[in-house]
């Protein structure tokens, strides 16, 4: 599932999802420091990581879903399974959002570029030949 070829690779691995190799982010996934800024292109098979103005306007609302999912799952299961009250509950959540805040919002810029372009393992050829 999470091998070299598979969207979720691209995914949680926040590499190029046509060439699975190329970084998309100028820092790593827990820097605070420069964490919106996303490269260009992709260094090692060009892939324009941004085709057009406005482009990542979707990847907000795949945030929004996966986020709102995510936190009434956490509740659920520190509220009602593991007995905390609802303001330990909500509090670990808020702690938890607040340390991943930057992995979600990359994760999700991936989802959505990954909708729109595959896989190509040739895609390195060129470059390296």
């Amino acid at each position: 599932m999470f091998e070299k070829g598979s969207k979720s690779y691209s995914i949680f691995k926040l590499k190029c999802p046509r060439c699975h190799e190329g970084e998309m982010f100028e820092t790593g996934s827990w820097s605070f420091s420069k964490s919106f800024d996303m490269l260009k292109r992709c260094p090692e098979c060009d892939l324009n990581y941004f085709p057009e103005p406005g482009y990542y306007y979707g990847s907000m609302f795949i945030s929004y879903i996966w986020t709102g999912w995510f936190c009434i799952l956490f509740i659920a299961i520190f509220h009602w399974w593991l007995k905390l009250s609802q303001e330990w509950a909500f509090g670990l959540l808020i702690v938890f959002l607040i340390i991943n805040f930057v992995y979600i919002f990359r994760i999700s810029r991936l989802m959505w570029l990954n909708i729109n372009v595959k896989y190509d393992p040739n895609a390195l050829k060129g470059k390296k030949s």
